[in-house]
């Protein structure tokens, strides 16, 4: 299908076929016939349905259109649906473009990214509208090549995948590419196919995955596209009522038939291997699986419900297609609703995604963090709930760019407070985000905290990065994806319950949250404090699951980020073998305000300390025979205990205050003024628990 340059009697030429089962009459038109196709007449092969003409009066880079008289006998000039290339809008017409070899150079990325399940991978994706990350001065658009700045600025930050919107052809800038044309042909407002692939190549050198949005949905219903293209329901649903997208005004696509089938499975099979893409997500899912989505009248199916028996076949063949003919894809449903099994398999009654977004975890958190802190504690559910059913399903966390349109403002506009506070919040958000189960994924400009939404006409607000809020907003967002990417635990196990541990879910009168992601080696996890009131909290003490020092490996709150610094930075956290949270033991660490901070086990230095506490002992316990042996020339060695043993333990208790001590003049912390009583008491506590470690 499409135009292919071909050899045939000896003439080198274009081929050119289309399908349009219901048409009297199919025409080639263009420039090279002054718009004129009565000698350029395609032929219907054997009354299939399936057009066809070779000719020798095209090159590259004409355009061409098909007069296509349809079965109402009404001529309709349309565009190629399998056209690959095409002029910039406004105009309309299909360009001949022979794709021919390109010299791919990502055979290294491809084997190393292929080595690992994606599920295992860190995957962080900058999800970008090419036509707005940057706009020249004129309103021109960056040209792919151009736009290899943005991909070394995702390598820069530490971001792991791309994903595009739209890049297939489309009439509309306002539709951002999701009311498609052409679904072969990459947009020709950022350059031709090839570029395209040599944008794709460099993503790859880079080490950066890209990700492309299809709206197998719907598609427009401009004159020169898809709908009507027969002059009947070729491509859409002959019924009205499953038709119509009433909300978009786009028709939806008849999957129950083979053709329709055949044309977008080709078409996702095309960008796999043709462009070497890495995923793709398939946008409006839901309003393919239910009939009533428009919320007008609709028609049930065949067993009197209101799913979309056709769709929900078409979907659970499109993962087959793409699983049986691409390695390691990633394929991401948008699905808005809470219909089951989206990234199960096929074979068990899933649709068989890899990944869907999970809407309902943004809008809670999004609700929960536009809310006043001091009311934040009658909400707590909102950002507890998602735990609930975080392992449902294989899920990416969006905060996309429909979060940041229409009204809905900026992330940072979002959050409430001053300044000051606004952008702690902002920081305490992606913290959360960053820690919380799920592959990630931000839209552009969000990484500095643009203050406007989202134009799809405009560049973002590059500048803004001047001022030391935004520019410093960048530097966190940086640090965090490096984190990610370094720290199994906050990927490896992303969906499963062996990867999480809510350490204290509960502590919502001080909004407080402590959780714990965990690698597929215990030893390795990051324990997470979020704070989400502005109050600092001293001597605050959290559960945790070994003995050894601990140390803060990320606090958001730190002054390079423009946090108030309430900071333990170089802290040595010792556990103390006391019970809390339902662990072992715990730290005593400071919660910075409005804040989070990241955890870990210090493996080396717990193991260093073990050693030397070790070596000590022995040689006191050799000191203590010594003279015991000097006094009684014998050692009483029995089950009961003796005062030998306690001399040991009083050693051990003066180890044990010698380690504590040394741990005080590392961290130091500034407390508040408090009574001798209450001095008293935790005194009383901080012996108690030395005896408790010492009768281990």
């Amino acid at each position: 299908m499409g135009n292919h340059k071909v050899s045939y009697n000896g003439e080198e030429g274009i081929s050119f076929m289309v399908w349009a089962p219901n048409a009297q009459e199919i025409q080639l038109v263009g420039d090279f016939n002054d718009w004129d196709g009565s000698s350029h007449k395609l032929k219907n092969l054997y009354d299939s349905g399936v057009w066809s003409i070779f000719t020798t009066d095209l090159s590259q880079g004409d355009i061409y259109k098909y007069n296509v008289v349809g079965c109402d006998g009404v001529s309709r000039l349309k565009s190629d649906p399998y056209g690959t290339y095409a002029e910039l809008r406004p105009e309309t017409a299909s360009k001949v473009f022979d794709l021919g070899k390109f010299n791919w150079s990502d055979k290294k990325y491809l084997d190393q990214k292929n080595k690992k399940s994606v599920f295992e991978q860190p995957i962080n994706i900058y999800e970008v509208h090419l036509g707005s990350w940057k706009r020249k001065w004129d309103g021109d658009f960056f040209n792919y090549e151009e736009l290899y700045e943005m991909l070394e600025y995702c390598k820069d930050m530490g971001y792991t995948h791309i994903e595009l919107m739209p890049i297939t052809e489309y009439p509309l800038d306002m539709s951002w590419g999701y009311q498609t044309i052409g679904y072969y042909a990459t947009t020709s407002r950022y350059g031709n196919p090839n570029e395209f692939k040599a944008f794709v190549d460099k993503a790859h050198e880079l080490g950066l995955g890209i990700i492309l949005d299809f709206a197998y949905s719907h598609f427009c219903k401009d004159i020169h596209g898809l709908y009507r293209f027969d002059g009947s329901a070729q491509y859409e649903y002959a019924s009205p009522l499953k038709a119509e997208n009433l909300a978009w005004g786009t028709a939806h696509f008849d999957v129950g038939k083979p053709e329709v089938n055949s044309f977008l499975l080709s078409n996702v099979l095309y960008w796999f291997k043709e462009y070497h893409i890495d995923g793709i997500r398939v946008d409006a899912v839901s309003s393919m699986l239910y009939l009533d989505y428009d919320g007008g009248d609709w028609e049930p199916n065949q067993y009197g419900g209101k799913e979309n028996i056709e769709a929900i076949n078409f979907l659970r063949r499109l993962n087959e297609v793409i699983y049986a003919n691409v390695e390691n894809p990633i394929v991401v449903a948008e699905e808005s609703t809470a219909w089951p099994m989206v990234t199960s398999p096929t074979y068990s009654g899933g649709l068989g995604f890899s990944y869907k977004w999970n809407m309902g975890w943004m809008n809670d958190t999004l609700k929960y963090m536009e809310k006043d802190p001091v009311y934040r504690k009658y909400h707590h559910d909102l950002i507890t709930f998602s735990f609930m059913y975080a392992f449902s399903e294989n899920f990416i966390l969006p905060l996309s760019h429909d979060e940041v349109v229409h009204g809905k403002k900026s992330l940072l506009d979002k959050m409430p407070g001053d300044d000051w506070q606004r952008f702690a919040n902002l920081r305490l958000l992606y913290a959360y985000y960053m820690i919380h189960p799920g592959k990630k994924l931000l839209f552009m400009g969000s990484e500095f905290a643009q203050g406007l939404e989202w134009r799809y006409a405009y560049g973002l607000e590059w500048e803004l990065l001047e001022i030391e809020q935004h520019s410093k907003m960048k530097d966190y967002v940086k640090d965090l994806n490096y984190l990610y990417k370094d720290e199994k635990s906050l990927y490896e196990l992303d969906n499963t319950y062996k990867g999480f541990d809510f350490i204290d879910p509960n502590n919502k009168d001080q909004s407080i949250i402590t959780l714990m992601r965990l690698s597929k080696d215990p030893k390795d996890f990051i324990i997470a404090v979020l704070n989400f009131t502005p109050n600092v909290y001293y001597d605050y003490k959290v559960g945790v699951p070994y003995e050894g020092i601990y140390e803060e490996i990320l606090n958001s709150d730190n002054e390079k980020y423009y946090g108030s610094n309430q900071i333990m930075e170089n802290a040595e956290l010792v556990s103390v073998d006391e019970n809390w949270h339902n662990k072992q033991y715990h730290i005593t660490i400071k919660v910075p305000p409005l804040g989070a901070t990241f955890i870990k086990l210090n493996k080396e230095k717990t193991v260093k300390l073990e050693k030397e506490l070790a070596k000590e002992k022995a040689k006191q316990s050799k000191q203590q025979i010594d003279e015991i042996d000097e006094k009684n020339n014998t050692v009483k060695i029995t089950d009961e205990p003796t005062k030998e043993t306690t001399v040991e333990k009083e050693y051990d208790s003066k180890i044990i205050e010698k380690t504590a001590e040394k741990s005080k003049k590392d961290f130091k912390v500034e407390t508040t003024k408090k009574s001798k009583k209450t001095k008293n008491n935790r005194n009383k506590k901080k012996k108690a628990n030395k005896k408790r470690l010492l009768n281990k």
